[in-house]
């Protein structure tokens, strides 16, 4: 089971072996791939086309076209709903502390400096490892306090590159 929120409005959304179920009704929709973004769907007299215009799967929300509207949709799978059923559905988004070396390598490039706001997935430095370049992303909000590294500096596995 998983959640679908439309406009703040949440539907639980199952797939059962009678078909999908959305708020316990099973919906009886024809649909019929036209490419690769594209579908048209039918339900009882009623036409649709739908158009994915686009995704990100990282915050589990899609942009859809139905017939030359766009609607944003947000999804909840299980662990979603599990973690929020336990109060725990923002323990992701708490603050950042700092960013560690994943491994060990060379510092190519520095993206911020002291005082610099980032937001999640903001690019922060480039680290060379095994003669390929890594992006660094934050992985929060922050205000960047101090960067301990300079560039083509080496750095150990875990070692703190930037401080919030």
């Amino acid at each position: 089971m998983f959640s679908v929120i439309i406009k703040d409005k949440s539907f639980s959304v199952e797939k059962t072996e009678k078909g999908i179920q959305v708020e316990g009704k099973t919906l009886n929709w024809d649909l019929m791939p036209i490419d690769g973004k594209r579908f048209h769907l039918i339900n009882g007299h009623q036409s649709l086309e739908a158009e994915l215009v686009s995704l990100d799967r990282e915050s589990k929300t899609l942009q859809i076209r139905l017939n030359k509207k766009v609607v944003s949709v947000s999804l909840k799978d299980r662990f979603d709903l599990l973690l929020e059923e336990m109060g725990m559905e923002d323990q992701g988004a708490a603050s950042v502390q700092d960013i560690k070396a994943p491994m060990p390598g060379l510092i190519l490039d520095l993206k911020v400096k002291p005082g610099d706001e980032v937001k999640k997935g903001d690019v922060v430095l480039i680290l060379e490892a095994m003669k390929m370049e890594n992006i660094i992303k934050s992985p929060g909000d922050g205000i960047v306090s101090d960067v301990k590294v300079s560039l083509k500096q080496s750095v150990e596995k875990n070692q703190v590159l930037i401080t919030f």
